[in-house]
């Protein structure tokens, strides 16, 4: 299997222009996606629906809702070669070496069977020092998959997690047809840029990628980076999504954006909770606090990048608050995890389908001794796949709140 960039329809290695088929891409061919806006250069994937992004102008969250963690194109052809056309937008940062290409990965019948990344787009540079943002205009690209088995198939390709990608065209020299709901459990995720994908190798390695895989079920992955901050609009946005199995990492990002104390904490998981039991009255709704994060654990937010190292491409994130400030309630790890799991047990007196999870079982002190976490906060790729394989077990297996 192989995988090319830009090929040139028409070229010796493609299929003549008369052969191609192009498809129009529509919300039947995707998966994960809760809206598709329509562009310039064709249709734009986005995570939250319209009514939420209404409600919210953080820039961040434009940016990371619109990065397509978990969403994929879904068909069945007998196509040999695949080729799409996007314009990705890509993250950058001053004086920062680049970050790697994001990756499309490519499943034939739910197996892996090529990776592939694309050239041009936009690039989108932000100076750490001062928060400024600019946007430096590129071309579309395209990625391009051939040797594809000349058979039925079921064709997944799963877009980069951690850059925005506007779909323009996909074209086959095959025609090709929506895959059908499976029947397959839908799992609702929400979380922070851990869950988002962060440092994973690709889109179908992120930690909920490899946990859905693991557990078999249909992923909708509401993981924002920098953005899991208990905001009415996503809860609503979960309520109003189908969903048949339901979790929320809490945490990391309250503790790192300093944005809230112990008094208002406690009632905004509440109304989150809420909200999301007006749509899912009695699906598994399991509660997951932050795994480990040592500079945060007794030391509340907010984080700041330290930048004494950015031209060797090496950023660490430092802890700015003052441990005596708990007193005064400030939020570290441990006062959240301690009120979540209160709150959970609170509420599982009359909810017997809501349940909590430590997040130091997904990945704690000995697991940051073996695979420390590269910039103090966020799991390289090796720690993804461990997070992945144990929320399966934990969660999906025997004994586990989503069994069954």
């Amino acid at each position: 299997m192989s995988s090319e960039h830009d090929a040139v329809p028409g070229s010796s290695s493609a299929p003549r222009a008369a052969e191609w088929v192009t498809t129009p891409i529509t919300a039947d061919l995707l998966r994960g996606a809760a809206d598709l806006e329509h562009t310039e250069h064709g249709v734009l994937p986005h995570r939250l629906p319209a009514r939420a992004r209404a409600q919210c102008a953080d820039a961040q969250l434009a940016r990371v809702e619109s990065q397509p963690s978990g969403v994929r194109l879904v068909f069945r052809t007998r196509a040999t070669v695949v080729e799409l056309d996007t314009l990705r937008t890509k993250m950058a940062y001053e004086g920062v070496p680049p970050r790697p290409d994001g990756v499309y990965d490519l499943l034939v019948d739910g197996s892996l069977a090529g990776q592939a990344s694309t050239t041009g787009g936009n690039v989108l540079v932000t100076d750490m020092t001062t928060g400024t943002a600019q946007t430096r205009p590129g071309p579309v690209g395209t990625v391009r998959f051939a040797g594809l088995p000349d058979s039925a198939k079921v064709v997944e390709i799963w877009l980069p997690h951690n850059e925005i990608t506007q779909l323009a065209a996909l074209r086959t020299d095959a025609s090709i047809e929506s895959v059908p709901d499976g029947g397959r459990p839908v799992w609702l995720h929400h979380g922070s840029s851990i869950s988002h994908g962060s440092d994973a190798a690709s889109p179908t390695t992120t930690w909920p990628a490899l946990a859905a895989s693991l557990g078999d079920v249909e992923l909708i992955n509401l993981g924002l980076g920098g953005c899991a901050l208990l905001d009415p609009f996503t809860a609503r946005a979960m309520g109003d999504t189908p969903a048949d199995l339901i979790s929320v990492k809490i945490g990391i990002n309250v503790v790192n954006s300093d944005l809230m104390r112990l008094r208002a904490f406690g009632p905004a998981v509440h109304g989150f909770l809420d909200t999301i039991r007006e749509g899912h009255p009695t699906a598994p709704l399991l509660v997951v606090s932050s795994i480990l994060c040592p500079i945060h654990e007794d030391t509340p937010g907010p984080s700041a990048p330290d930048l004494s190292n950015v031209s060797d491409g090496k950023i660490e994130f430092l802890a700015m608050g003052d441990p005596a400030e708990r007193a005064r309630g400030k939020l570290t790890l441990n006062v959240i995890r301690d009120e979540l799991a209160r709150i959970v047990k609170q509420r599982s007196a009359d909810d017997p389908n809501l349940h909590y999870l430590d997040g130091r079982d997904l990945y704690g002190e000995a697991d940051f001794a073996e695979l420390p976490l590269p910039d103090q906060i966020h799991p390289d790729a090796a720690t993804h796949r461990r997070i992945g394989e144990r929320f399966a077990k934990l969660a999906f297996g025997t004994g586990g709140p989503f069994t069954g």
